[in-house]
């Protein structure tokens, strides 16, 4: 069953609604600050923790908010989405808080905490396609065959209504906030603060700034604002799949375009170092997604304009994927360098090598050490080292120390 009903921009009014409708189910997370975050931008930094909500993300907010208006006749018929993460677990555990049925399509691929905590929450689970754009078009497929209500991540009123709960309590939690900044994927989550934040900011007569980010490999408003309207891009792939749209929402997009004051893109190299920063410095499990407000101003694109707010959207991260993207913030870091070396093809060659990187006090953590490589010559051997560091001036004293030592180390791409 599709929704008939013309779109309209929600109001302050329907956020405020929204909220009284979602609590007791979705929590008021916490806002915590950051003085490492702070040192970087110039001005205080503050992380509200949508990370720690139920299901692990935001999603739940307009999920429950949209759920919750449906007639007796629609809740009866069920209701269906299309998701490869977050909102799948925001429909599944709105739809059993309020007793409806649920069925979520997914692609085959789906990481495997997340189809389990789709099913554990009580939504039927199918596994269909190899992208989210196939189970989207099985979703809808169903919804018309069976009178199920589909339920869009972002482009809905209602949807966004609840995800705007986030701007009253980032207001209320930090009242002399200056700037707001938001992960974009479709544009829910910022479309529902935007308008409350702002709305706050003209009833306290003052401003409040929004600064959405996207990666930039699935950057899609920057081109739409551009072009005027929402377009299609195409994206590659990004470690922050979670907001990975390649078309902004038709409802979000003038919203954004009105209301938001600026966009800016991070890469996944900026992602990974910020991911590593949240678990080091602020002991949070974030998402890739999650992360990219902090990413952001880790990078230098978020200029200090005040005490300022940075959404963490979400941490449902599958551990594999969080070993990975710790590697690539290592490396980003140059925490963790790959070197190779060409040697003499004689006893003792390899200990010396290792002795000089343990006085410069870093440490081996692999070593490949072979006679078969390309450009060898008969009496050489490459030496390829993995080496942990502490940082960017720590790598290249090492790397010296090897030069004066007589090696000749040629640093490696590493592509964790």
């Amino acid at each position: 069953m599709t929704d008939t009903t013309a779109p309209t921009i929600p109001t302050l009014d329907d956020i405020e609604k929204a909220r009284e409708t979602i609590a007791g189910v979705a929590r008021v997370t916490p806002m915590e600050t950051s003085q490492f975050l702070a040192e970087v931008l110039g001005s205080p930094v503050h992380l509200k923790c949508e990370n720690l909500q139920r299901t692990g993300a935001y999603k739940l907010r307009g999920a429950y908010n949209r759920l919750s208006m449906l007639t007796e006749e629609q809740r009866a018929a069920g209701v269906v989405a299309a998701s490869a993460g977050n909102h799948a677990q925001g429909v599944a555990l709105a739809a059993r808080e309020l007793g409806i049925p649920a069925t979520i399509f997914t692609p085959v691929g789906v990481a495997l905490p997340k189809l389990q905590a789709t099913r554990h929450y009580g939504a039927e689970v199918v596994l269909r396609g190899h992208s989210v754009e196939e189970a989207l078009s099985a979703a809808k497929d169903f919804a018309a065959h069976t009178g199920a209500v589909f339920i869009p991540p972002f482009d809905h009123p209602a949807v966004i209504a609840g995800q705007g709960t986030l701007g009253l309590e980032i207001v209320d939690q930090v009242p002399d906030v200056d700037t707001v900044v938001v992960p974009i994927g479709g544009g829910g989550v910022i479309s529902g603060i935007a308008i409350a934040v702002k709305g706050l900011a003209e009833r306290l007569g003052r401003t409040i700034r929004v600064i959405g980010v996207q990666a930039e490999n699935a950057a899609a408003y920057p081109d739409s604002l551009d072009a005027g309207e929402p377009v299609t891009i195409t994206t590659t792939p990004t470690i922050a799949d979670g907001i990975a749209v390649a078309r902004p929402g038709d409802l979000n997009f003038p919203i954004i375009r009105d209301l938001v004051d600026e966009i800016v893109t991070v890469s996944d190299d900026d992602v990974a170092r910020a991911l590593l920063v949240l678990l080091e410095r602020a002991k949070l499990v974030v998402e890739a997604a999650g992360a990219v407000g902090v990413a952001a101003i880790m990078a230098g694109s978020v200029r200090d304009t005040g005490r300022t707010v940075v959404l963490l959207s979400g941490g449902n991260i599958d551990p594999l994927m969080m070993e990975r993207i710790i590697t690539r913030g290592l490396v980003a870091a140059s925490r963790y360098i790959g070197i190779r070396i060409m040697l003499p093809d004689r006893p003792g060659q390899l200990a010396r090598v290792a002795q000089v990187i343990s006085d410069a006090g870093a440490n081996v953590v692999e070593v490949l050490h072979t006679r078969h490589g390309q450009g060898l010559v008969i009496s050489e051997v490459a030496l390829d080292l993995s080496i942990e560091a502490r940082g960017p001036d720590h790598a290249e004293e090492v790397i010296q120390r090897l030069h004066e030592a007589g090696f000749r180390p040629e640093q490696l791409l590493q592509t964790p």
